[in-house]
């Protein structure tokens, strides 16, 4: 049996290695591109839809304006589970 030959090649250092960098480099464009998101989401929020209280009295779907309509019908179905 024959002893494997030591590589006679000096290791690099980890910064020189193109696989570290996938690595480390992957998580670290995630971890910016959250804080960005976050950034965005707290300088630009999403404005709140208010019902007028005329037609929040009324009750009915026909009350509502067209633009609030997918966003009550989503409300209610969540808050009654359904029925």
């Amino acid at each position: 049996m024959s002893q494997p030959q030591a590589s006679n090649t000096p290791s690099r250092p980890w910064w020189r290695e193109s696989m570290m960098w996938l690595v480390i480099g992957g998580p670290s464009v995630v971890v910016v591109a959250s804080f960005v998101t976050l950034a965005l989401a707290i300088t630009y929020p999403d404005p709140v839809i208010e019902v007028v209280p005329a037609q929040a009295s009324a009750g009915s779907e026909a009350a509502m304006s067209s633009a609030q309509t997918p966003a009550m019908k989503a409300r209610n179905h969540a808050a009654t589970g359904g029925r």
